[in-house]
């Protein structure tokens, strides 16, 4: 069986077409071997310390069936390029207004913003008050869209992810719960 680039094991009981793409990751703070399934398909092994990358080939294989089961859960974007074009345009115009707007509302001083494509963001936050934003917020509910510009503008006033940090996105959009919780369940199917 092939286990992904650029490890590979084999196994004649299975093709390799049919295998998922792993990659391995150490993490010094893991205290186990996890497993995470990609929005692209690919399967990040997390190597915990004192691990060995035997022991996550072979953690891998007997959680062949739960990767299975989160490999048939991914589905790739359904945006075809044209329709990107015209959501991005759209992302140009809808976005920054957006974002503005709820900067005057909660006083905060916005520099500049972006629209970008990232594959693992929403959208950040720079200490000079640059706002980047990915266009595929366009796809979500408006009052998920909100939250991660309020969750970029509440980074205005605290660099961080701290407790700090959370009381102003609660203050701010007190629903931010219901929103991260959807983000979770459906944004890597955005992207």
């Amino acid at each position: 069986m092939q286990l992904g680039l650029p490890f590979t094991t084999t196994d004649t009981a299975e093709s390799p077409a049919a295998s998922p793409q792993l990659y391995f990751v150490r993490h010094r703070r893991a205290r186990r071997y996890l497993l995470r399934v990609e929005p692209d398909g690919r399967v990040r092994v997390t190597i915990p310390r004192g691990g060995s990358r035997r022991e996550a080939d072979d953690f891998a294989l007997r959680n062949r069936a739960w990767i299975d089961a989160q490999l048939a859960r991914v589905r790739p974007p359904a945006v075809t390029p044209e329709a990107q074009r015209i959501w991005r345009a759209r992302a140009r115009v809808v976005l920054p207004a957006r974002l503005y707007e709820l900067a005057d509302r909660h006083g905060c001083l916005v520099t500049a913003v972006s629209i970008r494509s990232q594959k693992t963001r929403w959208g950040s936050c720079g200490r000079n008050g640059h706002i980047s934003l990915n266009w595929r917020l366009m796809l979500m509910p408006e009052p998920v869209r909100d939250y991660v510009l309020i969750h970029e503008l509440m980074h205005l006033r605290r660099m961080d992810h701290s407790a700090k940090f959370w009381r102003h996105v609660a203050a701010a959009c007190p629903d931010y719960r219901a929103a991260r919780q959807w983000l979770r369940r459906h944004g890597p199917g955005l992207r």
